[in-house]
């Protein structure tokens, strides 16, 4: 069988999509406007991400057929954002600094929204791979200065009423005493079940679960990687996009919902090749499940759109020992464990050479490596950096940093309205063209919660 040919079951669903429902972008401007918005955002994800992963499981992705246009991610203050200001801009149309949710940068409220649409009478969700107090989930449900208060953020998201809350990060959650990190003492499983959430932790109670509000934490801290995740323990991300999407389009007035694909960038962050091409592909199937229910429900818009880019990655590495056009994302598919499992089994006592031979399929280590992989320490620029390398210089990929940079991100976008994203646009149009779409007043709920804020600060 032909790439070609092995390419048509990917682009059947993307093909569909556009017979049926004229995605803007494709076919003209329309003046409809959507009844609900899915937003999806996968954390760190570049061009070269989409590349590298599209090469790696050998078809087009289905993000390919509503591609619209960029984004551009700077913060307020600099050219290279973080998650924090990135999804701030998303959330709330507005800049801001990083590490700061949901606050402009002199840390008054910036309303979200989600909080709009919830004030209108629409359901709100909130879908992660990461902890769900996590920045990006956290900016649209939370005003903090920091991002690292999560605990904090676990208190605003219940007392928002988001109806769906699916991710990681039940340790916020929970009090020291049970195993959680709150030192407050309070449990918020505990006080979400009397608040009317039905409280989930695994795949099988997500899939029994028919009515929100539901609170599902499925781990301690993020949810494993796609390339690692128990598949009878973890739902995936496709999996929770499809319980939420269920569950939130009971409300007849529609919805608004945040979808993240968080551990995309993470891998990027530890230089993982084959755990971020994964973590691509994973998002990908979500955003196929996401355009399947805009497809039947004709009153959905569908965004997609990172943050920002994470790690500088090259598809193409040259070297003095290889040609200029050399690329090898086929050893890429052999990969069966992230690098970060991969050096916990080391750091377990496991044979180095026997880890990376089955979980890589590397069986021939040079003397260099074995020592790097000896020598190696704790922390992202160690073991797993060196294991990262190790799959990174045979498929012939490469990388320029451990953090963010500075490019333009991908805009993807299909349904009533889709039209507003075409060309490039700066990162807080995303949240001003959601806003418009739904009707939704950002600047009077921004008031009006300064306001408020401003009240308790009297008394």
């Amino acid at each position: 069988m032909t790439r070609f040919e092995r390419s048509i079951g990917a682009i059947a669903l993307a093909a569909t999509l556009f017979a049926a429902g004229a995605p803007a972008g494709a076919r003209g401007a329309t003046a409809a406007r959507p009844r609900s918005v899915i937003l999806m955002i996968p954390d760190g994800c570049g061009w070269s991400s989409m590349a590298l992963a599209r090469l790696v499981a050998g078809r087009p992705l289905v993000l390919d057929a509503i591609l619209v246009g960029a984004s551009e991610t700077h913060p307020v203050d600099g050219l290279i954002t973080d998650s924090a200001a990135g999804a701030t801009a998303f959330a709330s149309g507005v800049k801001t600094r990083n590490y700061e949710v949901g606050v402009t940068p002199d840390l008054r409220p910036a309303a979200t929204v989600l909080e709009a649409a919830r004030a209108r009478g629409l359901s709100t969700g909130l879908v992660a791979t990461t902890r769900i107090t996590d920045a990006t989930p956290a900016a649209f449900a939370a005003h903090v200065s920091s991002r690292y208060d999560e605990t904090d953020i676990a208190v605003q998201e219940l007392d928002h009423r988001v109806d769906v809350l699916l991710g990681g990060g039940r340790r916020e959650f929970l009090p020291a005493a049970a195993g959680g990190l709150r030192k407050d003492g309070r449990d918020l499983t505990d006080e979400a079940r009397r608040a009317g959430y039905t409280l989930i932790t695994g795949r099988a109670q997500l899939a029994a679960a028919v009515t929100p509000p539901i609170l599902g934490l499925f781990a301690p801290n993020n949810i494993s990687y796609e390339i690692d995740r128990d598949t009878l323990a973890e739902p995936s991300l496709a999996e929770m996009t499809r319980k939420a999407l269920a569950l939130l389009a009971r409300n007849r007035r529609g919805f608004f919902v945040m979808v993240e694909g968080s551990r995309v960038d993470h891998a990027a962050h530890q230089r993982d090749p084959a755990t971020h091409a994964r973590e691509v592909l994973a998002y990908d199937d979500a955003v196929a499940v996401a355009l399947e229910f805009a497809r039947r429900d004709a009153h959905t818009l569908v965004i997609s759109v990172a943050d920002h880019e994470t790690g500088g990655l090259s598809v193409g590495l040259w070297s003095e020992r290889d040609s200029t056009t050399l690329l090898k994302p086929e050893m890429l598919r052999g990969v069966r464990e992230s690098a970060s499992r991969m050096a916990d089994e080391i750091r377990g006592g496991a044979a180095a050479d026997e880890v990376l031979a089955r979980g890589a399929g590397v069986t021939d280590l040079s003397a260099e490596e074995r020592a790097a992989l000896a020598a190696g320490g704790p922390g992202d620029r160690g073991l797993i950096g060196t294991i990262g390398a190790i799959e990174s210089r045979r498929a012939d990929v490469g990388w320029t940093t451990w953090w963010h940079t500075g490019v333009d991100v991908g805009l993807y976008a299909w349904g009533p309205g889709a039209e507003r994203l075409r060309g490039t646009h700066e990162n807080t149009d995303v949240g001003r063209v959601i806003a418009d779409l739904l009707g939704l007043d950002l600047e009077g709920l921004t008031a009006r919660e300064r306001s408020a804020t401003a009240g308790a600060g009297r008394r």
